[in-house]
Parts: structure tokens; sequence; C-alpha cells
């Protein structure tokens, strides 16, 4: 469960990985996970598309960022909830970047905080199901594509760690559905566009957004303490797990899901 993130990604540690000469796009890439992503590929040398929905003003910012580590930078405008949105996107990522060789589908809906969090849970789920599962899909299937005829790339899928063991809520239900949904999707899809394209899944757990910012101080203490290694992930967290599975070092891994909780989900 995750949203705006509250600190700036640590981005001198993504030189363990080297993407110069190489392009990434990540939806969602305005805030939290999304803009830790971005920044932590254009740190390794990656030239970065963002796309955002509403927060223009936090994609602008990021592609700011980018350009001041050296590397190019894109803001498109799109609802990947939209089938027109979606397919405009591709067609303005690979026309700017010239190729992708990443594609982070991260975009996702918040319930949790804001006006999401008024919605009844019928417009919860519609949502969720909307942005989460079907974009992810959508953008997987025209990337997938694209990739394989430009000789190969590596599609990284959002999902959450509790959509692996399940957990108890309202909330909780929706997000094992959708996220759930990604998990099952990308295991086929993996299947279906190998050897060419490799698609894994990151799966965060506790990850320090905005959804932790307005939790009870005791609360996020239990949480912390309830893991493992006993703290909240950063979406910094997250960015490293991705620059990994994008890596050569994981060229023989494909329709892996990676949770990124602290040891709360094994």
């Amino acid at each position: 469960m995750t949203g705006e993130a509250r600190n700036a990604p640590n981005t001198g540690s993504s030189a363990r990985y080297s993407f110069a000469g190489r392009t990434a796009v990540v939806t969602g890439g305005s805030s939290g996970i999304g803009r830790a992503i971005a920044l932590a590929f254009a740190s390794a040398g990656s030239d970065v598309l963002v796309s955002y929905n509403r927060n223009g003003r936090g994609a602008e910012d990021v592609v700011a960022a980018i350009e001041a580590l050296g590397r190019r930078a894109v803001a498109v405008q799109a609802d990947v909830a939209r089938e027109e949105d979606v397919s405009r996107l591709v067609h303005e990522a690979f026309d700017a970047l010239g190729r992708v060789d990443v594609w982070v589908n991260n975009a996702g809906a918040d319930i949790l905080t804001g006006e999401g969090a008024k919605l009844s849970m019928r417009a919860k789920l519609d949502l969720l199901l909307a942005v989460d599962l079907r974009g992810t899909v959508l953008c997987c299937w025209e990337v997938a594509e694209r990739m394989k005829e430009q000789g190969g790339g590596v599609i990284l899928n959002m999902s959450w760690d509790h959509a692996l063991t399940g957990m108890a809520g309202p909330e909780a239900q929706l997000f094992a559905a959708a996220k759930g949904g990604i998990v099952s999707f990308s295991k086929s899809l993996a299947r279906s566009v190998a050897p060419e394209v490799r698609v894994n899944v990151l799966a965060p757990g506790w990850i320090a957004t905005a959804f932790a910012a307005e939790l009870d101080p005791g609360e996020r203490q239990r949480i912390a303490e309830a893991a493992p290694l006993r703290r909240w992930g950063e979406p910094d967290d997250v960015a490293q797990a991705a620059l990994f599975l994008a890596s050569p070092a994981a060229d023989y891994l494909t329709g892996v899901v990676l949770p990124v909780s602290g040891g709360v989900v094994m």
C-alpha cells in the first residue's frame, strides 16, 4: 500500500549498476516510489521518460532532477486506465527515446489518502482494477511487442507483498484482487514473450510514503517492529530492487516476484 514519497531517494547507491546508453520509462513517476525509480535509473546513466496522470508539477520536478544528473528526461501525461492514452504513451515513449530498454509499470490508484479514501468500496475496486491491473496489462501488451521488434527489453510490474500471503481488512482485499492479478498476469506474460523480453514483478511492503505519514506514530512503530529488519522501507529500497531486476545481473531471471518488505513476507 503506497503513495507519495516523504524522502528523496539515495541516488548515489545506483552506482553499483550501469545503464549508460540505455533508456527507461516509469509510469506514475511523478512522486513516491515512481520518482525514486526514475531518479535511480537516471543516476545509473539512463535517459528516462516519466508519465503522470494529474501531478504535472511533480513530473516536471522529476524531469529537472534527472537533467541535473546530466541525463535526458521527458514527461508525458497519460491515464493508463484509458486505452487511447496507453497507445499514445507507448508511441511517444519510443519516438522520444528511440528505443525503450526498461519499462516500469508503477502507476497505481490511491484509495488510501486524499479523495480516494472517501470513495465507496465498489468505487475503490473499480479504480484499482482499471488503473493498477488493466493499466498494467494494456501497457505490457503494447510494450512487449515493440520490445520484441527492437530485439529485447525488460518489463517490471508493481504488485504488493501481501498479495502473496493475504491480509485481513476491506482495502487489503481490494489490493489483493488487483495486485494478485498483476502477479498471475506477469508470470503468463513472461512465458509468452521470452526469450526476447524479461518480465519481473516488484512487491513492495510497508514503504514510507504518504499513507505512512497519516498513521498514528504508535501504529507506525508497531509496523516497523513487526518487520524482521525492524524498519519501514524507503522508496529507494524499491528503486534499487528495480535496478537489479532490470540489470544484466538478473539476465537469467524472468517471471520472478521480488518482495521488498524487510522480511515481513518471505
